[in-house]
């Protein structure tokens, strides 16, 4: 076990956010399906199970492979990752209140929402801070590097945002609310304005610098990470500010809610046609399954939950239709990715460390007719 850990890196917590989105966007979705519910709540306890699972494998990483913990701390490819375990504990611990609940209690369900919520928000923060300073003093990053994995520990804030404003309620009435919704409506602006500056270096590279290699086209999903997670924040935080802040404040969440979700929507949908049109190519080159794959899943997860967001304030059915639809695919990618996944468990080729680089053949020597050699 020790053994099987040392390549197992911060990018596999991406498993639990695909998972765990796929039955909070469930839980919201307009198509009332017989036993919908229970499905949901079984997929949220996997995820749980998963996120244990995980911190316990990524403890022992740390405990008896620290050198190559901290080569993945300085690695710009890498680095990036420890995001998405802020994002994974945000993710089980908002689906503790949406589905869990109804299997745990709504007692033991803010409890380990609030545990989950306070430690993946000050990992997100901190996530925020270190990686990007590190990309600048220790790892020299430079802008033909540049991928959307860059975004991954921007956006945990806004999953914070997104998903803080579950637990307003369950908190005494005055102060403590308010503060806890602003303080979610805050981390939505250092996310916002933060992606807003790293977006272009990617968008440059992509234009500029040609495609992605086939590995890493999955990730271009992960630019609707927070295009669909802002969306769903501004749309949670209208449902809870009626009460908690004031009225002509409570009312402007409303109007935020959908002057600012649907054009973002709209900008998921053209950024998720282009990032297809690249998958499509890719696997046509031979893109084979990686564990970027699991890009497919969290990213349109928001999106569905975007959508739900937007359907509930503007009453509008097409909304209703683009969830579902959305929520389609997300299902239909997290089934192919958890298979590939198990599959290269199963063989150990997911837990196989790099391999080793061919050696570049020696020159051949030819000796012409004529005596000469060359």
């Amino acid at each position: 076990m020790v053994t099987a850990v040392r390549h197992l890196g911060p990018n596999w917590y991406a498993s639990v956010m695909g998972t765990a989105i796929v039955a909070t966007a469930g839980s919201a979705l307009p198509v009332h399906l017989p036993g919908l519910r229970t499905i949901c709540a079984a997929v949220w306890l996997l995820s749980l199970a998963l996120l244990l699972t995980l911190l316990c494998a990524r403890a022992l990483h740390w405990r008896h492979h620290a050198d190559q913990a901290r080569a993945h701390l300085l690695d710009p490819a890498m680095a990036p990752f420890y995001g998405c375990l802020a994002m994974a504990l945000l993710a089980v611990g908002g689906g503790a209140l949406t589905v869990g609940r109804y299997w745990i209690g709504t007692t033991a369900a803010v409890a380990l929402d609030t545990v989950l919520f306070t430690a993946g928000t000050a990992v997100g923060l901190a996530a925020a801070i270190t990686v990007p300073y590190l990309m600048a003093v220790r790892q020299k990053a430079e802008p033909r590097q540049a991928t959307p994995v860059w975004l991954l520990p921007l956006v945990a804030p806004m999953v914070s945002a997104a998903l803080g404003p579950l637990l307003v309620p369950h908190l005494p009435a005055g102060q403590p609310r308010e503060t806890l919704l602003l303080a979610c409506f805050a981390m939505f602006g250092l996310s916002l304005l933060a992606t807003l500056v790293m977006l272009p270096l990617v968008f440059a590279r992509i234009v500029t610098g040609g495609p992605l290699p086939l590995v890493l086209t999955p990730t271009l999903f992960l630019v609707l990470g927070p295009l669909g997670q802002s969306t769903t924040a501004v749309g949670t935080f209208a449902d809870v500010a009626p009460g908690v802040v004031a009225a002509p404040y409570s009312q402007g969440f409303g109007v935020l809610a959908v002057l600012y979700g649907v054009p973002v929507m709209g900008f998921a949908l053209l950024w998720l046609a282009l990032a297809t049109a690249h998958v499509v190519r890719a696997r046509r080159h031979g893109m084979r399954f990686a564990m970027t794959w699991w890009a497919f899943t969290f990213p349109v997860g928001t999106c569905v939950t975007g959508a739900e967001a937007l359907a509930r304030h503007t009453g509008l059915v097409v909304y209703d239709w683009l969830a579902t639809g959305l929520y389609v695919v997300l299902v239909a990618a997290w089934a192919t990715a958890a298979l590939h996944t198990v599959r290269g468990i199963v063989s150990g080729a997911l837990l196989a460390g790099p391999r080793p680089a061919p050696l570049a053949p020696l020159p051949v020597r030819v000796r012409t007719t004529s005596g000469a050699v060359r």
